[in-house]
């Protein structure tokens, strides 16, 4: 690529694999998580688990939660600390067409979704196996969607945020209860009256369900499915005007 998205994508994939936040967030966290919580409840169907295998069950969520680490930490940390220090005002004045900015930050944060998310299924395949799909191609769009949502939503955030210090604690304060609630904590059925109410509302449950059920047998989330849908068609043109150089 030699457009000035291109250059754009190139350098920032150099500049996020030195980023101890993106290896923390992105890379290790959610395997490392998904072994600890995955073992805990067995590998027998159990009825909290909607009668799925618990460790699959984890499996399955847990590539949701790479989305989530990807944008509502990396991205928006990465992009408020380049406007802190100038680097925005920079890009334009050395001529890359307004738009170049945003469609790379998408570009490098989808890009980096994949990584992870192979990665985590690399490390679960050996320990806890990958579970059977049961209806592929819903799981690709839920996976797809959710990442284009969450991937703008991060860019947006650092768009909007003053500072990479701001940016930080904003995104690990939508992370982890979204972490917690919609993903890689306790399942549904386990869960208090309240709890699964706020969870229900959560953008990230919306898009575990739109994954886990169909790769599970469990349901089709159409719901999910569409409500994610329309939910990255505003976040990114959202984050498209609001991110022009």
């Amino acid at each position: 690529m030699n457009t000035a998205v291109g250059r754009l994508v190139r350098a920032e994939l150099k500049l996020m694999t030195r980023d101890p936040l993106v290896l923390t967030f992105v890379f290790v966290f959610p395997i490392v998580t998904m072994l600890i919580i995955g073992g805990s409840f067995g590998t027998d169907p159990d009825p909290a688990f909607a009668g799925a295998n618990p460790s699959h069950w984890y499996v399955a969520s847990y590539l949701t939660v790479v989305i989530a680490a990807t944008g509502l930490v990396m991205l928006p940390v990465h992009l408020a600390s380049y406007r802190e220090r100038g680097v925005l005002r920079r890009f334009a004045a050395a001529g890359f067409p307004r738009w170049s900015f945003a469609v790379a930050q998408m570009v490098v944060g989808l890009i980096t979704t994949l990584v992870a998310s192979v990665m985590l299924l690399i490390v679960a395949a050996p320990i806890y196996g990958i579970p059977a799909l049961h209806n592929g191609w819903r799981v690709a769009a839920g996976l797809l969607v959710g990442a284009i949502a969450f991937v703008s939503i991060g860019v947006f955030l650092g768009s909007l945020l003053p500072s990479a210090r701001s940016a930080q604690a904003i995104g690990l304060v939508l992370f982890f209860p979204s972490f917690l609630l919609g993903a890689g904590g306790p399942p549904p059925h386990v869960m208090g009256a309240v709890l699964r109410r706020i969870a229900d509302v959560l953008p990230l449950t919306q898009v575990t369900k739109s994954v886990r059920e169909p790769w599970l047998g469990l349901g089709s989330a159409t719901g999910s499915l569409i409500a994610m849908a329309v939910l990255a068609v505003v976040a990114t043109v959202v984050a498209a005007r609001r991110t022009v150089l």
